[in-house]
Order: structure tokens, then sequence, then C-alpha cells
């Protein structure tokens, strides 16, 4: 036998063998991706009485927390996430656009916007997100958002008020289906009680 047959049959070999060995890797993780569910509400039909516009910024958050995984404590300080389940976008974006459309939808505010384009505010909403996951408290998944809120004044960039929020939502049971209602009763509730905050100090400023 030549060195070129050789040399073919070896690589014809080393083909066959590396098939074989990609028909037994294991088959790629189905995803199922959720949005972040809303409280269907009518549409609030108020006039602007507040004449400052404001910008909500997306949440700093860790980096379990600031990707596209839906979290959960299961026990103790481990903090995992549940298998072959994501958000349709970043937690922090999430909670942002929810902010934002609660605003939106109350309408007592002439303009409500991001960071991600260019309109004037005289206010700015800053956070940290310190939690956005499930907890089990007597065996029973609660979901949990912490949200640390900053409320400044841009013109001269001082802070006009802190304050930490918390809401805390049962699932009605462990499967991810009721875990996701639960983080949208829990984002309406928070989203609810910062826009309440938000409104009475900005009533403050002349």
């Amino acid at each position: 036998m030549s060195l070129r047959q050789s040399l073919s049959r070896f690589a014809l070999l080393g083909l066959l063998s590396a098939l074989a060995a990609c028909s037994v890797l294991p088959e790629s993780e189905t995803l199922r991706i959720f949005l972040l569910p809303t409280t269907p509400t009518p549409q609030q039909a108020s006039e602007p009485t507040i004449q400052q516009a404001l910008r909500i910024n997306t949440p700093q958050a860790s980096r379990v927390l600031s990707g596209q995984r839906i979290a959960v404590v299961p026990q103790g300080n481990e903090i995992s996430a549940y298998g072959g389940a994501r958000w349709s976008d970043a937690a922090p974006v999430l909670l942002r656009d929810r902010l934002i459309e609660a605003f939106q939808r109350d309408g007592r505010m002439p303009s409500v916007s991001n960071e991600d384009v260019n309109l004037y505010a005289d206010l700015s909403l800053h956070s940290d997100l310190r939690a956005f996951q499930t907890v089990y408290i007597d065996g029973k998944p609660v979901v949990v958002i912490t949200l640390d809120a900053r409320l400044v004044n841009r013109n001269d960039q001082r802070t006009l008020a802190n304050r930490r929020f918390e809401v805390r939502q049962p699932s009605a049971d462990p499967s991810v289906e009721s875990v996701v209602e639960a983080f949208g009763q829990a984002s309406d509730r928070l989203s609810a009680d910062i826009l309440e905050w938000t409104l009475s100090h900005a009533r403050q400023l002349p």
C-alpha cells in the first residue's frame, strides 16, 4: 500500500470516528421563552398633572440577575435557575419596561422614557435590582422582587429621595408557568408603588 493510500485511509477512519462521536453527543436544550405577564387594566385617560418629564434607567443588577435566566433559590443561599426556561429579555430590562408602561398608562406625567432615547427629562429614576427570583418559604414558592430606587433631579444631579421597594408574591404551584405569572403580578404591584412614590416627590418640585 502506497503512502498516499495509507494517509487517505487514515483520514477516512478519522472522519468516521468523528461522525460516530457526534452521534452520541447530547441534543441541545429546548428552551421555552417567557414574556413578563401583565394584568389587563383599562387604559387611563388622565391628563398630565405634573410638568416634569421622567427618565427611567435600566436597573443595575448582579451577574446572576442581569441575564435571561429565571432565578430560583431552592434552599439556603444556593441560587439556581429553572432549566429550559428563559425570559424574553434580560430581567432588568423587563422590569424597566414594566415601570415605563405603568407611568404611560397612568398618564399623569407628560413624558416617560428610558436611557436609550435622547429625550429631555427633568427627573431620572436610578435603581439597583437586589432580588428578582423565587424563594421557597415553608416549602412553597414565593416570588421576591427587591429594588433600591433613587430619584434624581437632572438639573443639578441632586438626589431627591431614596427608598427600598420589596414585593412578595406567592406562586399558585411550583410549575414554571405559575412562577412566571407570579413574577408578572409582583412586577405590577412594584410598579404601582414606585409610580405613586415618584409622583409624590415630583409634586413637591417648583
